[in-house]
């Protein structure tokens, strides 16, 4: 997390992070998503923030936490909302050529029978994400814990 908060901190994206520290983007979104990189990766991602390397071991180091657990929840939370906005614009722009597709190709009304479908998903991801309704939500996830704890007891 702390490769995340340094990126964002600069206004970079995975992208720009990956070409100024010469790693690929993917080694970029394993790293924050919490693998642990390895020594050149930490060296190239140090140079990148102009930091020590230590940095990055110091995230491991619940005593050390650079990121506060409110600021985690934060940008897990960005990350939701990121991946609904994605999530509705493929949906946009896939249904958008399948009516396209339809109206060119079909005199029968096809398309809608697949943007319906789908828009109950996109609709039900939004309700999940901006927590609308949260069947599955903090308190559920604690009774869960709570259960296999006493379980595993």
């Amino acid at each position: 997390m702390i490769v995340r908060k340094l990126r964002l901190e600069r206004g970079w994206s995975q992208e720009q992070l990956a070409e100024i520290s010469g790693l690929s983007t993917r080694t970029i979104q394993r790293v924050e998503r919490g693998q642990k990189a390895s020594l050149e990766s930490q060296k190239a991602l140090a140079a990148a923030f102009e930091t020590d390397v230590s940095i990055f071991n110091m995230e491991a180091d619940m005593t050390n936490q650079l990121i506060s657990t409110e600021e985690e929840k934060a940008l897990l939370y960005v990350r939701d909302i990121k991946g609904f906005y994605t999530h509705l614009i493929i949906y946009v722009i896939v249904t958008g050529c399948l009516f396209v597709l339809n109206y060119v190709r079909s005199s029968n009304f096809w398309a809608i029978w697949p943007a319906i479908g789908w828009g109950i998903g996109v609709t039900f991801h939004g309700l999940n994400v901006f927590e609308v309704f949260n069947i599955f939500g903090a308190k559920w996830e604690k009774r869960q814990v709570d259960k296999r704890m006493k379980r595993n007891s």
